[in-house]
């Protein structure tokens, strides 16, 4: 995978003693889905207490800054920017005071008629402090009708397009919400006597929480001292569930929309070798990401696995390439080919998906330079075709490789002796939730939810991405 940026992650507690350890541990699993900043907002039921920076979640909340953090509800949010500047204005949890209290949201994926939306606001005179879609929806909730946080929360979610997984924080409630189509993944889980929320079921595990269930599509689950009360706030629609979740950004040992990724990440291999003809003397995963699909093409093909390059898991945000040498072989700096596994072999290389190429091509010189004799490329999905418009920071499509060039073109650009994706089909097959049910633009450049009459395409692709 050429390092695509995930939408983000969110996590929530309500009413547990631990709260603040309860949501550094789950921001903490939830790392992988945004690595630019974290936040965590908590109430003790007369004050609030917040800290928000940008960096990795280990970096941000130090043992005092954890204890310093008091009260036993609240939200957490670890963030990638595509729509709103990285800057610390756009950290999230965002919040308000609003007739007096505090109000914050945490967000996961993006609005698609966002610019619509906050141009009718700036009209009717709302200020906004930051670049995020995620704030046009708390403008919307305090302007929306309703007596009750239900009733104008479900009139400001009916007024959105696009993808989002929401938590909604106020002095006495956790509100979380999916948009109609439940493009993003959230789950509810059981921690002692209390509930916890997060975008993955992997949060519950480091936490020890059980998974009771996911906030379904168009619900709003709201968790206050009366217990839990469930409201459909939209009309049942088809669901679309982003279906690169289970391909690239879920962690393995997360389950989202009810099934496990690990499990599909394996039908995936296991698809992709009986479409492919290649014969090798060993399958090589691309780490992490094309480890368990290439577990399930090894065992299907019945060819070796082994590990031909080796990934450098201390490599931080910020390293620093000093001089042109080491710019030029910075593929090598994260993952290092094994000359001893791939000299004189005839190598299948298993990655989940390709992008731009560019990062792909230097690894697969890489691994020539290395002494493999033949290499095969095997993608455990389709082509990428179109950019996403939900939350993932796919490029525009002209800089798409699969999108200008054939495969052919694709395997003669990377320098490859064989190419081979998987099929739509064998795609879909490899689901453990019916076909019908995901969202796969990226692959088919048709989607479910359309921009706005005042985007064109060029714009649109442009201001994609997911708040957070």
């Amino acid at each position: 995978m050429e390092f695509i940026k995930e939408n983000c992650g969110i996590a929530g507690v309500f009413r547990h003693k631990d709260a603040s350890e309860i949501l550094y541990l789950s921001l903490f699993s939830l790392q992988h889905r945004g690595q630019e900043s974290a936040g965590i907002l908590l109430t003790d039921g007369s004050s609030v207490f917040f800290h928000r920076a940008q960096g990795l979640v280990s970096e941000i909340f130090t043992p005092e800054i954890i204890h310093s953090l008091k009260g036993n509800c609240g939200i957490g949010h670890v963030r990638y920017s595509t729509t709103g500047a990285s800057n610390e204005k756009n950290i999230q949890p965002f919040s308000v005071e609003y007739k007096g209290k505090t109000l914050a949201i945490a967000h996961n994926g993006n609005l698609t008629n966002s610019r619509i939306l906050r141009t009718k606001l700036e009209k009717q005179g709302s200020i906004f402090q930051t670049s995020m879609d995620s704030e046009i929806i708390l403008h919307l909730l305090v302007r929306s009708k309703g007596s009750t946080i239900k009733e104008k929360l479900a009139h400001a979610l009916r007024q959105l397009k696009g993808a989002f997984s929401i938590l909604i924080f106020t002095e006495n409630e956790i509100i979380a919400a999916r948009d109609a189509n439940g493009f993003r993944p959230l789950c509810i889980g059981k921690l002692d006597s209390s509930y916890v929320v997060a975008s993955e079921t992997c949060a519950f595990d480091l936490i020890g929480a059980q998974y009771f269930r996911d906030v379904e599509p168009g619900e709003m689950v709201i968790f206050s001292d009366n217990g839990i009360d469930s409201y459909q706030w939209a009309e049942k629609t088809k669901k679309a569930h982003c279906i690169f979740e289970f391909i690239y950004f879920a962690r393995p040992d997360s389950y989202i929309f009810t099934k496990s990724v690990y499990l599909t990440r394996k039908n995936l291999g296991v698809n992709l070798a009986r479409e492919c003809d290649f014969d090798g003397d060993l399958v090589m995963p691309v780490p992490d990401s094309g480890s368990i699909a290439a577990l399930g093409f090894a065992q299907e093909k019945k060819i070796p696995i082994e590990f031909g390059v080796i990934r450098n898991h201390y490599v931080g945000r910020t390293f620093i390439q000093p001089a042109q040498k080491i710019r030029d072989a910075g593929v090598r700096i994260k993952l290092n080919p094994v000359s001893a596994v791939v000299k004189g072999k005839d190598v299948i290389v298993v990655e989940d998906s390709i992008v731009r190429g560019t990062t792909c091509r230097n690894r697969i010189n890489s691994l020539r330079t290395a002494g493999a004799k033949r290499i095969m490329l095997v993608i455990s999905c389709p082509p990428i075709i179109s950019p996403c418009y939900f939350g993932i920071d796919f490029p525009s499509t002209q800089e798409l490789i699969a999108s200008t060039k054939s495969i052919k073109q694709i395997k003669d650009f990377l320098g490859l002796d064989g190419l081979h994706y998987l099929s739509y089909k064998g795609m879909l097959d490899a689901m453990l939730i019916p076909g019908e049910n995901f969202c796969t633009g990226c692959f088919t450049g048709k989607y479910p939810v359309k921009p706005d009459t005042m985007f064109n395409k060029y714009q649109w692709e442009k201001s994609h991405g997911c708040d957070s």
